[in-house]
């Protein structure tokens, strides 16, 4: 008479109640390494195993990277990989099929990764992490005695792949929108510090940080041409390393940067201590860099240097992380340009048209991301982020067609209404936005605060003053008095409570721009009429006097 094997898979119940636990948990759950975390306990207890671990596909779209485990050794994670379609956890993810093995070990399409420790594992059933028909990783459970895994026991690891996945997803995009913002942060500084009086190294010297702190790099740096030598000169450098600024200088035509020079082109390169192009391979390894990313200077179509960022890890820089760099870059570029050239007024006027199209590019960007962001936060977060980016541009617009060093908020005022008409106002709402008072000059950096202020009021305005209703108005009034400048922003909305939630970055934002760099006050008055935000700021004197 035949023995008739126990059936391992758990009962009903055991089933069903986890994964309601899991989807439920997962739906409050945002960003990556926190849902990450949660996916492998929650598997790795509903099915009953030693060990669940999660890889997820690099931007290159070639590496499945360790990002979560129960059990295998923490400081492999970020760090252990596999090539899709390698070992059976890559095979799974490339063939789109679950692959269960009670010997794991034995099986040919088995690749052992001693820096995760699992060598003292067994049996292996790993399944692909699939979303809208993409593939975004691949989880496995282990056992550490030999198991054979049941049909349903796949089926159930399959439905938390599943769930697993579009959570993920999810929070794949909640991660990217907080980078956006990040991005359009340092977007903003760059453009402030590029624009600002201090000296061209000095000025250098805080991109390159600001840049390796965007782009999340273990170094940056900025080298330009010397013609007259024939070599490339550091002119700047974020490292933690003193060595790295010690390192020979090559010629324009040599190595990997001589390929970017030559092309104007970016150059990624997953490890640089292997690639023989470069020429600093044993350098690298004492300094800990692995992937880099090259990007060329570029002027009117000239190189005149290369933006170098190094990761201490081997991995793919995705295209919005090329893109980003190039932006700077060419920020940057721009900035070294001007530096050379003569102040007059026709090079302030390219300088700020320049700057005004960058910020531009980059608003559309952040509405193509919005439009694939599906609603929700994100869509709302990358609203907010366009409107202050055209803020921005505004002012620049303004210095680009007059070429002074003063600009007028007035027209500036009415540009952000136009735009914010046009673009930021809800599709069911009429709302009239006007422009209303006298001409008030400002230098550059005061008149870029006080655009962002006003467009965050007449955001705020339009969210939330106007709940329930088709029609609507806002006015802005630029008045002044003997003592101050007042700048207000009115609607005929329904008020609000004193008590009432705001949007915290929003006001956040408007309070360190007044408080900060306007040096003045904000009050918010409102009743059943609607609300009245009043901006006292000194005269534009006191201004031209600090600058």
């Amino acid at each position: 008479m035949a023995t008739q094997t126990p059936d391992l898979a758990p009962p009903r119940d055991a089933i069903f109640t986890p994964l309601r636990e899991i989807a439920q948990a997962l739906s409050a759950e945002w960003d990556v390494d926190t849902t990450l975390d949660l996916i492998a306990r929650r598997t790795n207890h509903v099915m009953g195993t030693d060990s669940c671990s999660l890889y997820l596909l690099d931007p290159n779209g070639e590496v499945l990277r360790l990002r979560a485990s129960t059990r295998l050794a923490r400081e492999s994670l970020g760090r252990a990989s596999l090539r899709l379609g390698e070992g059976l956890t890559g095979w799974a993810a490339q063939c789109g099929r679950p692959a269960a093995v009670r010997e794991a070990q034995s099986d040919p399409r088995f690749k052992l990764l001693p820096e995760t420790g699992e060598e003292a594992l067994c049996s292996l059933l790993a399944v692909p992490l699939t979303n809208r028909g993409r593939i975004i990783g691949a989880m496995n459970v282990q056992t550490a005695a030999p198991r054979d895994f049941t049909e349903d026991e796949t089926e159930l690891l399959q439905l938390i792949g599943d769930l697993a996945a579009g959570a993920l997803d999810r929070a794949l995009l909640y991660d990217s929108m907080h980078q956006r913002l990040d991005e359009l942060t340092t977007l903003a500084e760059v453009s402030r510090t590029v624009t600002s009086p201090m000296v061209p190294d000095e000025m250098l010297e805080l991109v390159a940080e600001m840049a390796a702190g965007a782009l999340d790099t273990e170094v940056c740096s900025l080298q330009l041409i010397d013609e007259e030598r024939g070599e490339l000169v550091m002119r700047a450098a974020w490292s933690r390393s003193a060595d790295y600024r010690r390192r020979p200088r090559l010629r324009p035509d040599e190595g990997i940067v001589g390929e970017v020079i030559r092309s104007g082109k970016p150059v990624v390169v997953e490890d640089v201590r292997t690639d023989p192009r470069y020429r600093f391979r044993e350098m690298a390894r004492r300094e800990g860099l692995a992937s880099m990313l090259s990007v060329p200077l570029l002027v009117r179509g000239k190189t005149i240097g290369v933006m170098n960022c190094y990761t201490g890890e081997p991995t793919g820089f995705s295209r919005e992380r090329i893109a980003l760099c190039a932006t700077l870059a060419n920020q940057t570029a721009l900035a070294i340009d001007n530096a050379r050239l003569a102040t007059s007024a026709a090079v302030v006027r390219e300088m700020h048209h320049r700057i005004k199209n960058n910020l531009q590019t980059v608003a559309m960007l952040l509405a193509m991301q919005k439009d694939g962001a599906g609603g929700g936060p994100a869509d709302a977060a990358l609203e907010a982020g366009i409107g202050r980016v055209l803020s921005i541009a505004a002012v620049h617009e303004i210095l680009s067609r007059q070429g002074f060093r003063l600009v007028d908020i007035l027209p500036v005022a009415e540009r952000i209404a136009r735009l914010t008409a046009q673009h930021m106002v809800r599709p069911d709402l009429k709302a009239a936005i006007t422009v209303e008072g006298e001409s008030l000059l400002l230098p550059s950096r005061p008149a870029t605060s006080l655009a962002l202020v006003i467009n965050e009021l007449v955001h705020n305005a339009l969210e939330h003053a106007f709940h329930g209703r088709s029609t609507g108005s806002v006015r802005i009034l630029i008045t002044r008095t003997p003592e101050e400048t007042l700048v207000e922003v009115r609607d005929d909305g329904t008020g609000f409570s004193p008590d009432a939630p705001r949007r915290r970055l929003g006001m956040e934002i408007i309070n360190t721009l007044v408080r900060d760099d306007l040096c003045g006050k904000i009050e918010l008055l409102s009743d059943t009429a609607g609300t009245r935000a009043v901006v006292r700021i000194p005269l534009p004197e006191a201004f031209e006097e600090a600058e």
